[in-house]
C-alpha cells in the first residue's frame, strides 16, 4: 500500500501560512506534530511551491513563539512573539495537564483545567483578529463532563464553546467528546469530535501477537449505556460480538455529588474464555472500569484489554497495579492526547497510543481546505491493519 501522506491530494492552495501554537501543557505533542508537518512538506513535490500563494509553505518549524508570563499575584498575559497576520492558526491545548505549576504570592500552584482554558483565551486574545482562521485543537474537551443540566446547575462546556467562538475561533477539534451533542451550543461553527479507534486497534495488534479476532474468541464491552456507540463501532469493524453493563444506582442518596452505584448488571452473551475489550472515553479514578473487569472475570472471561482515550488516573496507579498482578486486567491502552506521567509510561500493563501523526494529517489537510471525512472514518485503515496482522506483517 502506498504511504498515506503520498496518497493525500493536497495540491490546493493553503488557506494561509500555517502556524502551530502548542500551549505549554501540550508542548511535547505539538513538537511531534510539527516534526511530521515539516517532514511531509519538505518531501511533497508541488509545481506551485515557488508561487506567492505557497509563500512560507516549507519551513524548518511551524511552531510560533508564544509565552504566557505570570505576575507575582498569579495574574497573566498572553504574548505572541511572531507575526500571525493572514495565518491559518492551530492552537493545541491540554487542559488536563496538572504537572505544570506557577507561583501565586509565593505559593506553588498546580495548573487546573480552568487555568489552562484561561491561558488559551489569552493567546486567542493576543492574536487580535489578525489571523485568517483559528482552529483550536483541544483533545480533552474543557468541562465536557458538565455537558447537560440535571438540576439548577451551570452548563460549563456549552459556555466555553460559545466563548471561544465569540473570540474568533472558527473550528474546534476534540477527541471522543463525553457527549458530542454539546456542539448544539455552536451550530454555525465547525466542531469535530474524533474517535481514536484505529490507533487503539493498531496499538493492540502491534503489542499482542496471539489474538484471535473473531466472535468466538473475542468480545467488545461497553462499561455503561453512554458508551454504547463506541463499542458498537469497534465490534462492527472487527466483526466481534458486544455486550454492555448498566449501573444500578441508589437514587435515594447522593455521595460526592452523585447517586452511588449499587451493582453493575451485564447484558450480552456468554463471555466464558473470550478475550474482552472494554472501551470507554476516559479513566478517571479507574474504579468503574476495574469493577466491570472484575465482573467479567467472575463470569470466566479470558484476558481483559481496556481502551480509553484519556487516562487521567486521578487516584493513582496502585489499584491498576493490583488488578494486573491478580490477573483482572491484562493491558490498558490510552493515548498521549493528555499528560502522561513517567510512572505510567513505565508500567508493564500500559500501552501508549501516539496520536501526533493523526493530528498532523488533520492539520495538513485542513490547511489545504480539503475534506477530512476519510480521516474521521478509519474503517479502511482498520481492515488493512487487521489483514496485515493475520498475514504476520506487523512488527
Amino acid at each position: 500500500m502506498t504511504r498515506r501522506e503520498e496518497k493525500r491530494n493536497l495540491e490546493t492552495i493553503p488557506v494561509g501560512s500555517l502556524g502551530l501554537i502548542p500551549m505549554e501543557g501540550c508542548r511535547s505533542l505539538g513538537e511531534k506534530v510539527d516534526y511530521y508537518l515539516v517532514k511531509w512538506r519538505t518531501e511533497r513535490e508541488s509545481e506551485h511551491k515557488d508561487s506567492l500563494a505557497f509563500s512560507g509553505y516549507q519551513r524548518d518549524t511551524y511552531i510560533l513563539e508564544t509565552a504566557v508570563p505570570r505576575f507575582g499575584s498569579g495574574e497573566a498575559k498572553g504574548v505572541i512573539k511572531q507575526s500571525v497576520r493572514g495565518s491559518d492558526l492551530y492552537i493545541l491545548v491540554d487542559v488536563a495537564n496538572y504537572s505544570l505549576t506557577y507561583s501565586l504570592c509565593g505559593h506553588e500552584n498546580h495548573m487546573s483545567p480552568d487555568d489552562h482554558y484561561q491561558d488559551l483565551k489569552r493567546i486567542i486574545s493576543a492574536v487580535g483578529g489578525k489571523a485568517r482562521r483559528i482552529t483550536v485543537i483541544m483533545p480533552y474537551l474543557y468541562e465536557s463532563r458538565q455537558h447537560k443540566r440535571t438540576a439548577r446547575e451551570s452548563l460549563d462546556c456549552a459556555l466555553a464553546l460559545q466563548e471561544m467562538v465569540n473570540m474568533g475561533v472558527d473550528n474546534i477539534i476534540t477527541f471522543d467528546a463525553h457527549d458530542p451533542r454539546v456542539q448544539n451550543a455552536i451550530p454555525l461553527h465547525g466542531f469535530e469530535t474524533v474517535q481514536p479507534a484505529y490507533q487503539f486497534i493498531k496499538g493492540l495488534l502491534t503489542h499482542v501477537k496471539d489474538l484471535r479476532l473473531d466472535s468466538e474468541h473475542m468480545m467488545v464491552i461497553s462499561p455503561d449505556e453512554g458508551g454504547m456507540s463506541r463499542a458498537i463501532y469497534v465490534a462492527n469493524v472487527l466483526g466481534l460480538d458486544m455486550g454492555m453493563f448498566y449501573k444500578r444506582r441508589d437514587y435515594t442518596q447522593i455521595v460526592n455529588g452523585r447517586n452511588p452505584i449499587v451493582a453493575h448488571e451485564f447484558l450480552g452473551s456468554s463471555v466464558k474464555d473470550k478475550d474482552m475489550i472494554i472501551i470507554d472515553d476516559m479513566i478517571s479514578s479507574g474504579e468503574s472500569v476495574l469493577e466491570v473487569a472484575a465482573e467479567l472475570k467472575a463470569r470466566s472471561a479470558g484476558r481483559i484489554f481496556v481502551f480509553s482515550t484519556f487516562g487521567l488516573f486521578t487516584a493513582g496507579l496502585e489499584r491498576f497495579d493490583k488488578a494486573y498482578a491478580d490477573g483482572t486486567i491484562y493491558r490498558v491502552l490510552t493515548t498521549n492526547l493528555i499528560y502522561q506521567t513517567p510512572e505510567l509510561l513505565a508500567r508493564e500493563w500500559y500501552i501508549n497510543c501516539d496520536m501526533s501523526k493523526y493530528i498532523a494529517y488533520i492539520i495538513d489537510t485542513l490547511n489545504h481546505d480539503t475534506s477530512i471525512s476519510d480521516l474521521l472514518n478509519p474503517v479502511e485503515r482498520i481492515q488493512s491493519i487487521v489483514a496485515r496482522y493475520h498475514a504476520g506483517e506487523l512488527e
